[in-house]
């Protein structure tokens, strides 16, 4: 069967390595052609890999210059984008953090890049009728983050504007789908490890940590779908409910498993 994302135009940032690199490979095995883009010159090795349906864009896709660049770009490359995989992501300074900085710096790549290519993409895709805007967050983003307010709080906006863009732009044809997984083997995970590692283990002790490939096959299945939450680890989707029924529970649950965690 032909997938449906066969002939589209995709653009995934953050995609050097981890689930970024997997969504291209597995877009372009789908039959789209995409341009990788990260802020890392090694997204041009990667990309090379993939063949002569990737190309490479190397720079900032969290500021507006480089997001209006990278645009450009894959204009210039594919003639226009379909979809928009705002899979960029850091993990940010542990606990409170120390300085505004820090704190920018996730918002930044976090959030702000995404309300950024949006601002620029859906204008486009209103008057063609059809655009598809898929966000890489969290289960963090759904539930917490245990060890990093900044992650958690970034990843919940992650979620928000993903939402409010798959509600408000529906009519016009536009899709929007959110990507919330537990523990994926990526540098990203890794990075988690330091400053004692408790965000690290309360991922890694939640669920299976599972391979960029498993998740970019599952996203695309989902994408294909027009599913708005994807949730490659489905057990997140009961620890989601459980936490709604009952908030109050369900902190006082979350600081005894902290306490756990900070005990190892």
């Amino acid at each position: 069967m032909t997938s449906r994302l066969n002939g589209k135009r995709a653009v995934v940032t953050g995609s050097a390595g981890g689930i970024g690199a997997a969504l291209a490979a597995e877009l372009i095995d789908r039959g789209a052609t995409v341009v990788l883009a990260d802020i890392s010159p090694a997204v041009s090795d990667t990309a090379a890999a993939l063949g002569a349906s990737a190309s490479a864009w190397t720079g900032d896709v969290a500021s507006v210059n480089g997001i209006g660049a990278l645009i450009d770009f894959a204009d210039d490359r594919l003639g226009g984008i379909d979809l928009y995989f705002a899979n960029a992501g850091i993990i940010g300074p542990a606990m409170l953090g120390e300085t505004d900085a820090a704190w920018d710096a996730i918002i930044d790549v976090n959030m702000r890049a995404h309300i950024r290519a949006a601002q620029a993409l859906v204008p486009r895709w209103q008057e063609a009728g059809s655009g598809y805007f898929v966000a890489t967050a969290s289960a963090a983003g759904l539930l917490t983050q245990i060890g990093s307010a900044a992650y958690s709080v970034t990843k919940h906006a992650s979620v928000g504007f993903a939402e409010w863009l798959a509600m408000t732009y529906r009519d016009d044809g536009i899709r929007a789908s959110v990507i919330c997984p537990m523990g994926v083997n990526t540098n990203l995970l890794e990075d988690a490890g330091t400053d004692g590692g408790a965000a690290q283990r309360a991922v890694t002790s939640a669920g299976t940590v599972l391979e960029p490939t498993e998740v970019a096959a599952i996203v695309l299945d989902a994408v294909e779908d027009e599913q708005f939450l994807i949730l490659p680890h489905p057990e997140v989707l009961e620890m989601y409910r459980m936490k709604g029924s009952d908030y109050d529970r369900w902190l006082r649950g979350m600081s005894r498993y902290q306490a756990r965690l900070s005990e190892q």
